[in-house]
């Protein structure tokens, strides 16, 4: 049957002819659907009729469209019980999608119902409160900076031959790469076989097949048919082997995918990848398969990034780009270039919080996965050798037959990332790093003596103590000792990680660059993340591992003997199953109650401290039962 529906609504055609001719054309759709993104990174989303939407089109095009109470969105110390009401506005310079859902299909028209889902921004007594006016109002401050600096600097733009009053735009570009695991609904996760599987590189890059090589090909096939231009899909590191059930169909399935797409401008960026989790997560469910996109969804096993390109162009009248990362001299990088790498990596402290904002996300931050945890760049072992690092937190990506393809790669964020705070607070730290390099005048040659600087060296700009670059392997040819001494040791809970933005004073100023991350909106964020956090390690961390010590038995039926040595070990395991999980008059108060007891008093350092002892705990619990049923065995 013929593909007649309609995927996409290009900004061009949001006015009020175009579309209510469109949606007089396709009767299919029967909603249209708001999306605010609040600030940490959750998505309204409800079903407003398409005649309601007629009737009223003018106020959706030109004002405030929808007024909601707040309870749909997260915002902590903003929008508050007695002053809750939060308004919605149209975002009309982004491309709309239209959802269908092909459970339910329209009886006329014989084609699934859809929703025309329009992204907007979030307006709280008249001031923006979401992530997307985060990003929009970054994106604008940071264009009219650079282009204030380049119109300043005639010299620097000889080197480009470029004439500042021939500039039309600066050009800011985005793209992610999303990893996510797939598997049969119920099965559960054999780790062994998975860890197995990941050291010996069985999954990476191999052949998919079966309803999962179905599922992703429908996937790109339908991406395409939104213009996001997907480039490739392949399976990543993760997985095993999946067996072949009754009736000729696969089961036990547990891969991990990737999928990748064209880039686009920072907003549009990250509208389509929240769309795209939505998307593949839907069309993998027809095929009766389940997906993650959790940083960390199996311990012990590689978890789920999500690579982000940045990227600085300038656009001329005559419609030439001008990658502005690239050195005139062939370098690795131009001024501009190191400035903005270094404004990351010397505030990436401040910027992390932001990134990594959850439990789950500092779980895949762990050496030995593929994932970063110090902060240090690789540019390559030399200017005509591009890097391809995978150890390092951002990595320079160059292609020597391609100028236009310079960037940086920013490999710490994940799925659940907040992908629009995290393109905006790079940016502002980027932004950081450039004024430094103009305001001092830097030649390319000093700012790579300063950016490969050893610890103990004098800089400017970076921390005299700290090292920002390494061309090797930072977990194999590094101690955990070395790397915390020079690249900063990594935040271990969340709170931690937020500890940061009070612990660097300092390098909070960069957001003062974007009026609207005053001390509210921060302290929203703030409060967004702990809240978060202590959620779930109250009522459903603390509830898994009651589950898993319950489990751990002694001397289940159908082992052998116990001896003398499996006694004492159990003895062991006993005493440790108390002390995380049992009050007792002898030992006092468990892990467990110490760490609800300074959550309920609000302890939040304290209540820190005792997880990371947990998970210490439950480490040490893991490996002496294991080592206990073996011996059994």
């Amino acid at each position: 049957m013929k593909d007649n529906l309609i995927y996409i609504i290009k900004k061009e055609e949001h006015n009020k002819e175009s579309l209510i001719n469109l949606i007089e054309e396709h009767k299919e759709i029967k909603f249209v659907s708001l999306m605010g993104v609040d600030l940490i990174g959750n998505s309204t989303d409800e079903r407003i009729p398409i005649k309601v939407f007629i009737n009223d089109i003018d106020n959706f095009l030109n004002g405030i469209a929808v007024q909601t109470d707040g309870s749909s969105v997260n915002l902590p110390g903003i929008s508050t019980l007695n002053d809750a009401k939060v308004d919605m506005a149209v975002d009309l310079d982004v491309n709309w999608v239209v959802d269908y859902n092909y459970s339910l299909m329209d009886s006329n028209s014989d084609a699934p119902v859809g929703t025309i889902l329009i992204p907007c921004f979030l307006y709280h007594n008249n001031k923006p409160v979401d992530s997307r006016s985060i990003l929009k109002t970054t994106v604008e401050i940071f264009k009219q900076r650079i282009l204030q600096i380049l119109k300043e600097n005639d010299t620097y733009l000889e080197k480009y031959e470029i004439k500042k009053e021939k500039i039309k735009d600066i050009l800011l570009t985005t793209a992610t790469e999303l990893e996510f695991w797939v598997k049969t609904p119920n099965d559960k996760a054999e780790i062994d076989a998975l860890t197995t599987s990941q050291r010996l590189n069985e999954q990476y890059w191999n052949r998919i097949d079966g309803v999962v090589r179905t599922a992703l090909e429908d996937c790109l096939i339908t991406m395409d048919k939104y213009n996001f231009e997907p480039e490739m899909g392949h399976k990543e590191v993760g997985g095993v082997k999946p067996k072949l059930g009754v009736e000729i169909r696969d089961n036990h399935i547990m891969e991990q995918l990737e999928i990748d797409w064209k880039y686009s401008n920072p907003m549009q960026t990250a509208d389509n990848e929240a769309y795209i989790k939505e998307l593949t997560s839907d069309i993998f469910k027809r095929y009766g398969l389940e997906t993650t996109f959790l940083a960390k969804p199996i311990k012990d096993v590689a978890g789920n990034g999500m690579h982000t390109h940045l990227g600085i162009a300038v656009e001329l009248n005559d419609g030439k780009v001008i990658n502005l990362f690239n050195s005139t001299t062939k370098g690795f990088l131009s001024e501009i270039g190191y400035g903005a790498l270094m404004g990351i990596l010397h505030n990436y402290e401040v910027i992390n919080p932001f990134i990594s904002s959850t439990r789950d996300s500092l779980n895949r931050l762990k050496p030995g996965y593929e994932a970063p945890v110090s902060i240090v760049t690789s540019l390559g072992t030399d200017e005509d050798t591009p890097s391809r690092n995978r150890s390092v937190l951002i990595g320079l990506v160059r292609d020597n037959n391609n100028p236009k393809a310079t960037r940086f790669e920013l490999r710490s964020p994940n799925p659940g990332s907040n992908l629009y705070v995290t393109v905006a607070v790079c940016y502002l730290a980027m932004l950081d790093g450039i004024e430094y390099v103009f305001k001092n005048q830097k030649t390319e040659e000093e700012l790579l003596r300063e950016i490969s600087k050893k610890a103990g060296e004098n800089a400017e700009y970076l921390e005299k103590e700290r090292e920002y670059r390494s061309e090797e392997d930072v977990f194999e040819e590094y101690t955990e000792e070395y790397r915390n001494k020079v690249y900063g040791i990594s935040p271990r809970t969340v709170y931690e990680n937020i500890r940061n933005l009070e612990n660097n004073s300092e390098k909070m100023k960069i957001f003062e660059k974007n009026m609207m991350l005053d001390e509210k909106i921060i302290n929203s964020i703030k409060a967004s993340i702990l809240n978060r956090w202590r959620t779930e390690i109250t009522h459903r961390v603390i509830k898994e591992y009651r589950e898993e010590i319950i489990g751990y038995i002694q001397n289940p039926e159908y082992l052998f003997e116990i001896t003398e040595q499996d006694e004492k070990k159990w003895g062991e395991i006993k005493k440790l199953k108390v002390y995380i999980s049992k009050n007792t008059e002898e030992f006092g108060k468990c892990l467990f109650a110490k760490i609800l007891g300074a959550f309920e008093r609000e302890e939040y350092e304290l209540a820190s401290n005792y997880i990371i002892e947990l998970e210490e705990k439950m480490e040490e619990l893991r490996k002496l039962y294991n080592e206990y049923i073996k011996n059994l065995l």
